[in-house]
């Protein structure tokens, strides 16, 4: 991976996409960890298949081709034998990614703040210790939420979600936005408008649907109806890798961490955000549409 940036992590190795030939009807989502990545690959599962009924089986049809929980000749053998419109998902920021033309890349944001103590609530959810130590269940000394701030977007930390990581994400994928294939989304704009998230998802993939179909699609993507599904859209869903399917879908709204962090917490957030991003990004970042 001679032209992009490595991001090597313990959990993690872009230099897997090496193995994927990508196809300029590809769709790969592209998100910060607990940034609407699930939710977002239903979405784009639901308009290439038509079926409110799709068995998404998000880990096998629609893999993660950065996490080397499986090994990438059989994630790449699979993926070359599907004769049908693929999609893969990445928690590499785009300027460790392989870049196709034609490709749709679907970047995907929120608060960060919201993102890691979702990531807090998936950390305490899996039954495997893979991030204990820097996500303590006894936390008194606030190491979590240190860590989230002084983590390094690459290396070692790139895997727990830090801020720098979800920054990195961002302004890689803000530089390449002027691009046709290169969109980003909100998650904030997706809770509040999912028909409008949609549309512009049906013109980007070139797919339409009649009305009523349209209807049944938004329908089995609302919040609560995955959530009441878990075990069918979770990733690994059903598997026992989740300590509750269901828990994998913790909260869809928006400043959950409110009330939880320190003033001094806060200000070393808001100084670190001030510092890496012009006002209006870190609006949108932080907010969406409404932001602006």
């Amino acid at each position: 991976m001679t032209c992009q940036k490595l991001y090597l992590g313990p959990l993690t190795d872009n230099r897997r996409w090496d193995m994927i030939t990508v196809r300029p009807d590809d769709v790969i989502v592209v998100t910060p960890p607990k940034c609407g990545t699930t939710w977002m690959q239903t979405i784009v599962a639901l308009l290439l298949s038509g079926d409110p009924h799709v068995e998404t089986e998000l880990s096998l049809k629609m893999p993660w081709v950065d996490i080397r929980f499986r090994e990438i000749s059989e994630v790449a053998d699979r993926l070359e034998a599907m004769t049908h419109r693929r999609s893969m998902k990445s928690h590499t920021p785009m300027d460790g990614l392989p870049l196709d033309d034609h490709a749709q890349y679907i970047c995907v944001f929120r608060h960060p703040l919201d993102a890691h103590f979702s990531f807090r609530n998936h950390v305490q959810n899996i039954s495997v210790p893979l991030f204990d130590d820097r996500y303590p269940k006894d936390d008194a000394g606030g190491t979590t939420f240190r860590r989230f701030l002084e983590g390094a977007a690459d290396g070692d930390d790139c895997d727990a979600a830090p801020l720098a990581h979800i920054l990195q994400h961002y302004t890689a994928a803000r530089a390449l936005s002027d691009r046709p294939n290169v969109s980003l989304f909100h998650y904030a704009d997706m809770t509040r408008d999912l028909a409008g998230v949609f549309a512009k998802m049906s013109a980007l993939l070139g797919i339409s649907h009649p009305a009523a179909v349209m209807k049944r699609l938004i329908e089995a993507a609302t919040f609560d109806n995955m959530k009441q599904n878990a075990a069918s859209y979770a990733p690994g869903g059903g598997t026992g890798f989740y300590r509750s399917d269901a828990a994998f879908f913790h909260s869809g709204s928006s400043g959950q961490w409110r009330g939880r962090l320190s003033d001094d917490e806060v200000a070393a957030y808001d100084a670190m955000m001030d510092a890496y991003l012009a006002p209006e990004d870190r609006a949108w970042l932080e907010h969406g549409a409404v932001g602006l």
